[in-house]
């Protein structure tokens, strides 16, 4: 392998592990408020003793996310030397207002975990809702990095080093906005999604329903209403790829000929060295529909895009079907959820419903790494699109291999540790409360 790939390989296995610990950063401090209020407002222990727990939970996946984004950071440098060089004046800033949020997330957290009974009940809820806005301030930030570098503005350049006269026109990539808003609420799917996994885990197994009934009532509305959105922000962020990044949706439907009335491609196996798809269910005129919302419109196909600009097209597509199948099943299982809250006034609790959830906290993060893989090799061969290739950007430096089996034993250990810990959480003694209203606490 040469530098380039061991470069790509270090990268994504130090990406793949913050994304998901990222995830829960931004989404577990939401549930967090979401308890808080409940127990404000029905007076019910289990929603306070729930969100004690989900305090402890915050500050360990906070502490981790700290870690691997501290090392990410690192690996900007060290491995991709020549993108920071020419675009550090364009994403400098960004990553800076990233650190104030994180930075703010952490002394409000602060407050959160030791300033329950030092505090009045108005200011720790104040600071429960800081460090839900900070974590998703700081995943904006960096997701507008990401969109820069699928999508860039113009920038001007003196000496080889890009610059923005306006700094801030880096918030005006033509993706971000629809990157953050999918990102955001994948975030709080996945969180409420897994968490609603946990509690079912433990309802199956018989532990202290009443406990567990109550975090249902926290990680549900929260997954199931992100769930149900996602599939429209996905659509908004299609219409805009369609627009500006017409390679990658090329590439995440295998769409090898330019044609007027595309179909949508459900499933299949590309063979780009034929430009056709076998075993693949095509809708006909769908492709169309979605992108620009006229069934006649030509959407550009693979044949359009020079050979040595194509993304990796099997890899692409195959992961967007696993992310829109894996979305799709967390989206069907938040409509039942939800019309059944509706009709009974209560979350279901029937053996079947309980194993779906199980699945479905597998399904969310399968689905938010797959997304992930779909943006990142939709933008190759490039780093940053149409400016700065992935080969030019890579370090020369030999003796990345070692460091990539190193990097891989110390996430394995970080992955261990997390999940021991918070498994301790879970076995700590439920709590015997009585689900009716007990007095508050101030």
């Amino acid at each position: 392998m040469d530098t380039t790939a061991l470069a790509r390989a270090q990268m994504g296995l130090s990406l793949a592990f913050h994304i998901v610990f990222a995830a829960f950063g931004v989404g577990l401090p939401l549930l967090l408020v979401v308890a808080e209020a409940l127990a404000a407002r029905t007076r019910d222990e289990r929603y306070r003793l729930l969100a004690r727990r989900m305090a402890k939970g915050t500050a360990i996946l906070f502490a981790v996310g700290a870690v691997s984004g501290t090392v990410l950071s690192l690996e900007l440098g060290l491995l991709w030397p020549e993108l920071m060089r020419r675009f550090g004046e364009v994403l400098g800033p960004l990553f800076a207002l990233e650190g104030v949020a994180f930075f703010l997330e952490a002394i409000f957290l602060g407050v959160v975990l030791y300033g329950r009974e030092r505090v009045s009940s108005l200011a720790f809820r104040f600071s429960g809702v800081v460090v839900a806005l900070s974590g998703a301030a700081s995943a904006a930030f960096v997701t507008v990095v990401n969109a820069f570098m699928n999508a860039p503005v113009e920038v001007q350049w003196v000496d080889g080093r890009a610059f923005l006269e306006a700094p801030w026109r880096v918030f005006l990539a033509p993706s971000a906005l629809t990157q953050i808003v999918h990102v955001l609420l994948s975030c709080y799917a996945v969180t409420g999604f897994v968490m609603a996994a946990v509690h079912a885990t433990l309802l199956l197994k018989g532990r202290e329903a009443a406990f567990h009934r109550a975090a249902l009532d926290v990680a549900l509305p929260v997954g199931a209403v992100a769930a149900l959105l996602l599939p429209l922000s996905g659509d908004l962020s299609a219409k805009q790829v369609t627009k500006h990044q017409p390679w990658k949706l090329a590439a995440m439907e295998a769409h090898f000929e330019t044609k007027a009335c595309a179909p949508l491609l459900i499933g299949g196996l590309p063979d780009e060295a034929t430009g056709t798809v076998r075993f693949g269910l095509e809708v006909p005129c769908g492709l169309s529909v979605l992108g620009a919302m006229n069934p006649s419109a030509v959407i550009t196909g693979l044949d359009q895009i020079p050979p040595a600009e194509r993304p990796p097209v099997t890899r692409t597509h195959l992961s967007f079907q696993v992310m829109v199948a894996s979305g799709g099943y967390l989206a069907l299982l938040s409509v039942v959820a939800l019309l059944w809250r509706w009709w009974r006034r209560a979350w279901p609790e029937r053996r079947p419903f309980l194993v779906a959830l199980v699945v479905a906290g597998v399904a969310a993060p399968v689905a938010m790494e797959a997304g992930w893989l779909v943006t990142e090799f939709g933008r190759q061969p490039y780093v940053v699109r149409g400016l700065l290739s992935t080969a030019e950007a890579a370090t020369r430096v030999e003796g990345l291999l070692p460091r990539l089996f190193a990097f891989a034993g110390v996430y394995l250990f970080l992955a261990a540790t997390v999940v021991s810990l918070l498994l301790g959480l879970f076995r700590e003694p439920e709590p015997v409360v009585e689900p009716q209203a007990v007095p508050h606490a101030a």
